[in-house]
């Protein structure tokens, strides 16, 4: 990591709270790395970051802490973590695209109750890329309106095993094979997908490890292992 912006993705990813990291002016850094570390390929987030202010942001910083002036320092040693916030924030906004905004409006959306209550609680419980992965294909769906489709393609991103068959000659239903343990979490991810993705019309057969037996495939013909349809 050399970048502030750096240690927020890697938080982020780790499902840390960046509230709680505390950004501090580094007493001695090098002049070509924005982060102070210790070791340089820890892994470890500390929740004390010292950064050289100027590295990049000489401009803003420069008459923040002078040598000579040390009236105020704890005034100063906050306006410099509230301002690294800011600046890290606006780091990681920079790396954003048109439609990446876009998702990022979907999952506000979300988080504020637009889908109804229940698709509210259940986002909070699914990790960062889950999130992504539903937020993208709800986008999506706006767009094409292909809703079995992206049923499929949403189901897999998050259920990387999973598949999904369409019986559709005598009623419309959909065969879901979701290749893991049920368990709590699990239901509740596939109810949120089967809620926001699902056609009215539809209805559909969970199986969870074990897979229908389907002639000729072989995976799928197990002794003791085959689901009844």
């Amino acid at each position: 990591m050399n970048y502030v912006w750096d240690l927020l993705m890697r938080a982020r990813e780790q499902e840390l709270d960046v509230d709680r990291f505390r950004f501090v002016p580094a007493v001695s850094y090098s002049p070509y790395m924005e982060l102070s570390l210790v070791d340089l390929n820890t892994s470890q987030l500390e929740q004390v970051v010292e950064i050289n202010p100027y590295y990049r942001f000489y401009s803003i910083f420069r008459d923040l802490f002078p040598p000579d002036i040390e009236d105020d320092l704890e005034l100063r040693e906050s306006l410099f973590d509230i301002m690294m916030h800011f600046l890290a924030e606006i780091d990681l906004y920079q790396g954003m695209n048109r439609r990446e905004y876009h998702i990022r409006f979907v999952q506000r959306d979300i988080a504020d109750g637009i889908f109804g209550p229940k698709v509210k609680e259940s986002f909070k419980q699914l990790n960062r890329e889950e999130q992504d992965a539903i937020a993208e294909g709800l986008l999506r769906l706006y767009e094409t309106g292909e809703a079995v489709h992206l049923l499929k393609e949403t189901m897999r991103r998050v259920f990387y095993r999973s598949i999904i068959y369409a019986n559709c000659e005598e009623k419309d239903e959909l065969l879901v094979y979701i290749g893991q343990e049920k368990t709590q979490l699990s239901r509740l991810k596939v109810d949120l997908i089967l809620d926001l993705f699902l056609p009215a019309r539809f209805t559909t057969e969970l199986y969870w490890t074990s897979h229908f037996g389907i002639l000729e495939a072989d995976p799928t013909m197990k002794i003791d292992a085959i689901a009844l349809y």
